[in-house]
């Protein structure tokens, strides 16, 4: 256990402060949000005391830039409370849940996880739980998060939020639909990939792997090659965005691109006219919050959203608001 010197707690003490202020906001969210008729969760009561050490576990693959600004809000809210905040991911699902089942060894105060493949995860979640460690699920897993003992769920929905993007293609009058999915397996892409389609009307899904760009690239061009008729194409992930723009360029195709999330990439291209619009569902406050909520459980057992999640998207960033965000996304915090 990581021990705070009397200084330290004073300023943890004065954050708390703020923190609850955020919390606040976060819970006004929560009970506006989809889900807000849930009622009630299934952590086990733990008891008040100090919150000094956090382990974060997602399903983040290496030097992916969404992840990063994960990272960067979560230890930005540990800095400011005094907690020591451990990240860890892994794109493997076997390979996460060890690292959850690692955190837990060690007897941290709080456990962040991202399940992007639940059912792997939920032995390690639940034995977390069983051992006292209050649990927050951030960004994929949101059905799963109070079934299997977590106190609050921090992201957006991602069945709406491609309902949405769906809803914004057809308005640009856009007729049929390429969705590309990154991560098999992987619930959120599924989910964001269903709600695109019932919202747009007319499309079709492609599996690519974010670990081989290249063949990524490949196969969009392809698609787009072998149907001259898909005139939209909807990535789920900034970095394969770019690899989409590319695509759509090599094969001649008059296809409009658009995605989620952000990177400087990302804004370059909608600067450019490449990508019409990207899914924003500030990530940032997807690693901050957690840290926050955890806080708050841990000294006053205070509770959000009453099993709702704190919605922190779906917003959008197109050629209106780019240049606000810009400078905000090359200091890694959106």
């Amino acid at each position: 256990m990581f021990r705070r010197s009397a200084e330290v707690a004073a300023i943890q003490r004065f954050s708390l402060r703020a923190a609850m202020s955020l919390a606040a906001v976060a819970a006004l969210a929560a009970c506006s949000g989809p889900g807000a008729d849930v009622v009630g969760t299934t952590q086990s009561p733990v008891a008040a005391g100090e919150f000094e050490s956090v382990a974060v576990v997602t399903h983040g693959s290496a030097g992916d830039a969404f992840w990063n600004v994960v990272k960067n809000g979560a230890e930005a809210a540990g800095k400011e409370l005094g907690v020591a905040v451990q990240y860890n991911s892994s794109g493997d699902p076997g390979q996460q849940a060890k690292l959850i089942d690692n955190a837990v060894a060690q007897g941290v105060d709080g456990l962040v996880v991202s399940m992007a493949n639940p059912e792997a995860l939920r032995p390690s979640v639940e034995r977390a739980v069983a051992a006292g460690i209050p649990v927050v699920t951030i960004n994929s897993g949101e059905g799963e998060s109070a079934k299997y003992g977590a106190f609050a769920h921090v992201g957006q929905s991602e069945g709406l939020a491609g309902q949405a993007a769906g809803r914004r293609l057809a308005d640009a009058g856009r007729k049929k639909l390429l969705c590309v999915i990154h991560e098999a397996g992987n619930i959120g892409a599924t989910q964001r990939c269903d709600g695109a389609t019932r919202a747009f009307g007319n499309g079709a899904t492609l599996q690519v792997d974010i670990n081989n760009p290249t063949d990524a690239q490949s196969r969009i061009k392809g698609a787009l090659e072998a149907d001259r008729s898909i005139d939209a194409v909807l990535t789920l992930n900034s970095q394969v965005a770019a690899r989409a723009v590319d695509a759509v360029r090599e094969s001649r195709s008059a296809a409009t691109v658009a995605t989620f999330d952000l990177n400087t990439d990302v804004v370059e291209a909608i600067r450019a006219g490449a990508l019409l619009f990207a899914v924003d569902q500030q990530q940032y406050e997807q690693g901050y919050l957690p840290i926050v909520l955890l806080e708050l459980y841990r000294a006053n057992l205070n509770t959000v959203g009453g099993g709702a999640p704190v919605q922190t998207g779906p917003g959008f960033v197109d050629a209106d608001n780019v240049e606000a965000v810009a400078t905000l996304v090359a200091q890694g915090t959106r």
